[in-house]
């Protein structure tokens, strides 16, 4: 039990940095993912994700494979996306949802040029699926980094950002800015998309941010328990995710996403709220 459990992270520098890299994005990336969820911007997130993709790549053709010039890039890139796409639906008829899908399939389009122009296929993999395991003391920092900003973050705008989840007119009979919060929130998620991209690659990234958070809602309705569930199932996805790679020689971050959609089987299935199960216990004329 020892050699399939504990050996590899005892044994192995770099499976303890992927470990402690996993635990990072999992206390931070699901806080922000439950919000993603409250707020119905899953859709949104996946396209703030990609739109990292075309930021990272020409950081990747400026700098090569260096860490701050492709999260600068990514992170200039996925601010940009959010400010034009709310652009966009704000002074045109075009839904937010559509304008932020209009901009991942060219940003995706973009990206995969750009590195193709310098990089290898190697290179093209590394960014689109990431590299856990080769996670080191820089990145780390970045990580870590991160969360701390985005727990802080999270806190000082935590009421606000609730009450918009549920009742943006409250906010805006209080002369509150809601669009301000709304922003913030925006930057804090393309900061942990940032942070998830060095391990998890770009197409990756938002897996363990969102399915965790997804799993959640099967089991509460609060904000704070909802994310209380939502960040030890994403790290128990890491860990677990981890081992197995290891023990099987597969690809890290592919795996670690598998294991979190496994958690959201589970939870669909069994979950004690809006659940198959739930549901299938109770009479029609009982169900809510």
């Amino acid at each position: 039990m020892y050699d399939l459990l504990i050996a590899p992270f005892a044994d192995f520098g770099f499976m303890k940095r992927a470990l402690v890299a996993s635990l990072c994005l999992s206390v931070g990336g699901s806080s922000i993912g439950v919000f993603l969820i409250l707020r119905r911007l899953s859709l949104m997130g996946d396209a703030l994700a990609h739109a990292l993709l075309p930021g990272a790549a020409l950081g990747f053709l400026l700098g090569g494979l260096s860490l701050p010039a492709m999260s600068l890039g990514g992170f200039l890139a996925g601010i940009t996306t959010a400010l034009v796409s709310g652009a966009i639906a704000r002074f045109t008829s075009m839904r937010e949802d559509a304008s932020f899908a209009a901009a991942y399939l060219t940003a995706l389009a973009l990206g995969v040029l750009i590195v193709s122009l310098r990089g290898s296929a190697v290179d093209l993999m590394n960014i689109l699926f990431g590299a856990i395991l080769a996670v080191d003391d820089q990145a780390m920092f970045l990580i870590a980094g991160t969360t701390t900003v985005t727990l802080v973050g999270l806190a000082a705008i935590y009421r606000p950002l609730v009450v918009e989840c549920f009742n943006p007119g409250f906010l805006a009979a209080m002369g509150v800015k809601g669009a301000l919060y709304h922003y913030l929130f925006l930057a804090m998620a393309v900061l942990n998309m940032v942070a998830a991209f060095q391990a998890l690659g770009t197409l990756m990234a938002l897996g363990l941010m969102l399915l965790p958070a997804v799993a959640s809602s099967f089991w509460s309705r609060e904000v704070w328990s909802m994310t209380a569930i939502a960040a030890p199932m994403a790290f128990l996805s890491g860990a677990i995710g981890l081992l197995v790679s290891f023990h099987a020689g597969l690809p890290s971050g592919p795996v670690i996403v598998l294991v979190a959609s496994l958690f959201f089987l589970v939870s669909l299935l069994f979950g004690s709220r809006a659940s198959v199960r739930a549901r299938l216990s109770h009479p029609v004329h009982l169900r809510g």
